[in-house]
């Protein structure tokens, strides 16, 4: 009789603890009928407890606890053949409306081994799911207007290509239309600078880059470039580039590219006023982290006061002025009979190339 009796103050125990449960519990016997629920079941679920002592699980709701895959899984854990882990279904609960519900079930036995029940954990994950679902659709949205500002990029990039072309074929016919030799240059030059930016876009548009772009890959085929246009085929002017690895803002990297040019033009212009079978001009670009330093250097005669007319250099000697102090940059430069060399340089920098052409 003491067995007995302890048995039955463990199982009210234990009825009484599944009652302050805060989320639905159910005991169900090997039958899958209900033994007991916690409190919070009969609230969430709107059920009266008396009503539904001893009916079974599927027949609770209306019947919304029927679900075959269920029944199976259940079947299986009062046979002690396996449990049951955050098995999700999503139901019309009456009162409650649509849940979502995440269920846990695992067996368990009298001390003897003669009894067989079923504890079920059951947890409302309806709030978390529409959560989910709506990131979900607030992400495909903003990768649609992310896709839609790509592809309107895309067009506003090749509109400017486009259009620097138009520019830079007008300058061209210009050029070649008026007589003043001194007219025709600076038309030259100005299509050389609009080709710059141009180039730019192009090397853009190839690597799909927006706000960055790789320097030494523009610089090689900006200066690939005002070779093939600016020197004369009778005139051999050997010019290369050689670039650290590594991006620059796009904007810093369009006006780098028009002190290149600028800088490239003058030394076409001016560094070899006899052919030279031996003429370089050479373009180097460092990098530390965000400190640069540029430089364009030829073999030239050098600079003097009577080889570069002031009229003639003056636009270009500001431009690159200019350009440099939008950079934080500073100029300087270094001529001699072996050539000249200008450098542009931002913050503080060691050089660890040998400009000398």
């Amino acid at each position: 009789m003491k067995e007995l009796d302890d048995r039955e103050q463990a199982q009210a125990l234990a009825l009484a603890i599944v009652d302050t449960l805060p989320e639905p519990f159910l005991v169900l016997d090997d039958t899958l009928r209900l033994l007991a629920a916690s409190r919070c079941f009969y609230e969430v679920f709107g059920e009266v407890p008396a009503a539904v002592h001893g009916n079974s699980l599927f027949e609770l709701s209306g019947g919304a606890w029927d679900i075959p895959g269920l029944r199976q899984l259940l079947a299986a854990v009062v046979d002690d053949r396996g449990t049951i882990e955050s098995f999700e279904f999503e139901r019309d609960f009456g009162k409650v409306g649509r849940r979502t519900l995440c269920l846990n079930a695992l067996p368990i036995r009298d001390g003897d081994g003669s009894g067989r029940m079923v504890l079920v954990a059951i947890k409302d994950i309806t709030e978390r799911r529409i959560a989910e679902q709506e990131k979900q659709k607030l992400l495909e949205h903003t990768e649609e207007l992310l896709e839609q500002q790509r592809t309107l990029l895309r067009e506003m990039r090749h509109r400017i290509a486009n259009s620097l072309q138009i520019i830079a074929s007008i300058l061209l016919l210009k050029a070649g239309a008026v007589t003043s030799e001194e007219t025709k240059n600076e038309l030259r030059a100005a299509h050389q600078r609009v080709m710059s930016v141009a180039a730019v876009q192009g090397h853009l548009h190839a690597s799909d880059g927006i706000e960055q772009i790789e320097i030494g890959p523009y610089l090689a085929k900006l200066s690939s470039g005002l070779a093939a246009s600016m020197v004369d085929p009778r005139q051999d002017i050997d010019i290369t580039v050689r670039a650290d690895p590594g991006v620059l803002q796009t904007s810093h990297a369009v006006s780098i590219g028009l002190i290149v040019t600028e800088l490239i033009i003058n030394a076409v212009k001016y560094a070899f006023p006899l052919p030279n079978s031996s003429a370089r001009i050479r373009v180097t670009f460092e990098m530390a982290k965000s400190d640069w330093k540029l430089t364009v250097a030829d073999n030239g005669i050098g600079r003097s006061e009577t080889n570069e007319p002031s009229a003639s250099t003056g636009l270009g000697t500001a431009l690159v002025a200019a350009l440099a102090k939008q950079l934080n940059a500073q100029v300087s430069e270094t001529s001699s009979m072996g050539g000249l060399a200008v450098t542009v340089t931002k913050a503080t920098f060691e050089s660890r190339v040998t400009h000398a052409a």
